[in-house]
């Protein structure tokens, strides 16, 4: 990778001679002005004003504008005797946690390299110092004709400098919150937390710039001749969140679909996350179910109904027994046969008719 400064990390009084390389590269597709109706390209010109004569870059240099319009000429060289001790140097002033940095503050990222094979020693000995105390360091350099801040950690086995702004640099956010007060429930945050887990499971390592493959297929085919304009996919009008609730529970849905969590066993799960839309569903389906037991209940009350008129009706032929028993069964035949003997003496002889 092709250097962009080159210098020296300031550690105490140890010197290490780095290069400058970029550590982020961009892959946005730049575009060309161009004359509609015929295509042509159009170009921005430099012209002097004084002499309206075009000026080549070689012959552009800086120059300070003050509130009367006079211009004050600034060379490479005024910038260069300046006296300050980070034009060529990127100076150590603190070690503080990463937590203590404000992720606001982050600007570009550069990767420092050592500088020649006796840059090696002092170089490993900051980056192994910075992996120990798992600290940042703080400095200060001078880069593209300004003072800058830095904070220096390591990525593997390389020193990164990520550039910050300055404290000033960064503005409050006044008038930004919303004015209106809100009250969140807990049920609402317990969703929202389903959704930050599911989501918070994405490889960052697997996404990519669908917008800029949309558009080099869409390059591609213009420049081959085939193309066809697709259908523009049509957007939801933003406009207030009706159900909040549900809005949230479809999201945890979606995201577990689009993570292939399907099938029975994530939609069970999925409705457990969202227990407070789904105990009122629950709930109303909880009376079929003791409905279901009320009847089962009825038919066990029927089925001892049954038993205890059979109890009933067993009680009754012991009783008829026991009674028979306490006569008992001579007696009985005595009393019949007295009957019938009664009987006979009722009914009078008949007479024999003589021959």
């Amino acid at each position: 990778m092709r250097s962009i400064w080159n210098g020296a990390i300031s550690f105490g009084l140890v010197s290490i001679p780095i290069k400058l390389v970029n550590a982020t590269e961009s892959h946005s597709i730049s575009f060309r002005q161009i004359h509609v109706t015929d295509g042509g390209r159009v170009r921005y010109r430099k012209v002097c004003e004084l002499d309206g004569e075009e000026v080549s870059q070689a012959e552009i240099g800086k120059g300070y504008e003050e509130a009367d319009g006079s211009i004050i000429p600034i060379t490479d060289e005024d910038l260069g005797q300046l006296p300050i001790a980070t034009a060529k140097t990127i100076e150590i002033v603190s070690f503080v946690p990463a937590d203590e940095i404000d992720p606001l503050q982050m600007d570009a990222a550069y990767y420092l390299a050592a500088n020649g094979a006796t840059a090696a020693k002092p170089y490993t000995l900051l980056r192994e110092a910075l992996k120990r105390s798992r600290k940042v360091a703080i400095a200060k350099f001078a880069l593209r004709g300004r003072e800058r801040l830095g904070m220096l950690r390591v990525v593997d086995d390389v020193i990164a400098m990520h550039g910050l702004l300055w404290p000033d640099e960064i503005r409050r956010p006044e008038g930004v919150a919303p004015e209106t007060s809100v009250t969140v429930r807990d049920a609402e945050l317990d969703l929202a937390d389903a959704l930050m887990a599911t989501l918070g499971e994405v490889d960052i390592s697997s996404l990519h710039d669908d917008y800029r493959e949309a558009l080099e297929e869409m390059i591609a085919a213009k420049a081959g001749g085939a193309y066809e304009p697709a259908e523009a996919v049509s957007e939801p009008a933003g406009g207030q969140v009706i159900d909040l609730m549900a809005a949230l529970e479809r999201s945890v849905q979606a995201a577990k679909a689009s993570r292939g969590e399907g099938g029975a066993a994530a939609a069970a799960e999925a409705e457990a996350d969202v227990t407070p839309i789904r105990r009122k569903s629950a709930a109303a389906a909880a009376p079929k179910a003791v409905g279901g037991k009320k009847s089962t209940a009825s038919g066990s009350a029927a089925a001892k109904k049954t038993a205890s008129g059979r109890k009933s009706t067993s009680a009754a032929a012991k009783k008829t027994g026991s009674a028979s028993a306490k006569s008992g069964g001579t007696k009985s035949t005595s009393a019949s046969a007295k009957k019938t003997a009664s009987a006979k003496k009722a009914t009078p002889p008949r007479k024999r008719r003589s021959a």
